[in-house]
C-alpha cells in the first residue's frame, strides 16, 4: 500500500508519500509544496493543484490522507487555507484516487500514543517510524508523513480494508 499524507496550506503543502508491505513502511519522498507570499492567491492555487496533480501521477498511491482543518482564530487565514485544501482534494478526486481525512488529534495518537503529544513528539516519532536520519523539514512535510502513517494504522483494521475495498470508507 502507498499512501499520500497531506498537510494543507496555501504557502506551504506539505506531502510524503510512504510504502507499507508486511508491516515495514519506508518514505518513497517528501517535500513541500510551496507558494511566494507576493503571489496572487488564485495563482497560488494553480501552482498547489498542478504541484500536487504531478505528485499523485507520480507516486501513484493507493490513499490520499489529508488532515481536517481545525481553526480557533483567523477566519480569514481559515478560509484561504481551506481553499488550498480544495485544490489538493479535487487533484486526487479527478484522479480517482481515494481520500481519507484525520484530526490532528487522531494523527498524535496514532504516531505516539498520546492525543495531545506536542509537535517535536510528533516529528521525532515521525523520523523514528520511517527511520530517518533526521526529522523533514519544513515541518509540513513531517507533519505529512506522520498523516500519510495514520491512513496505515487506520487501514490496517480488517474493517477498515473491507470498507476500503467496497469503497465504503
Amino acid at each position: 500500500m502507498v499512501v499520500m499524507g497531506i498537510d494543507p496550506g496555501y504557502a506551504i503543502v506539505g506531502w510524503g508519500a510512504v510504502e507499507c508491505k508486511s508491516g515495514v513502511c519506508k518514505p518513497l519522498g517528501f517535500g513541500a509544496v510551496t507558494t511566494d507570499a507576493g503571489t496572487d492567491f488564485n495563482r497560488r492555487l494553480t501552482v498547489i493543484y498542478d504541484d500536487i496533480s504531478y505528485l499523485l501521477k507520480r507516486c501513484r498511491p493507493d490513499a490520499v490522507a489529508i488532515e481536517k482543518l481545525y481553526f480557533t482564530t483567523n477566519q480569514k487565514t481559515a478560509i484561504m487555507v481551506a481553499q488550498a485544501r480544495g485544490v489538493v482534494l479535487l487533484a486526487a478526486q479527478k484522479q480517482e484516487i481515494p481520500i481519507f481525512e484525520y484530526t490532528p488529534l487522531q494523527v498524535k495518537t496514532t504516531v505516539t500514543g498520546y492525543g495531545k503529544a506536542k509537535k517535536p513528539q510528533v516529528m521525532e516519532m515521525t523520523r523514528r517510524l520511517l527511520k530517518l536520519k533526521e526529522v523533514p523539514k519544513p515541518d509540513d512535510t513531517a507533519d505529512a508523513l506522520a498523516i500519510a502513517l495514520c491512513h496505515i494504522q487506520a487501514s490496517g483494521s480488517r474493517l477498515r480494508q473491507a470498507m476500503y475495498q467496497k469503497g465504503l470508507s
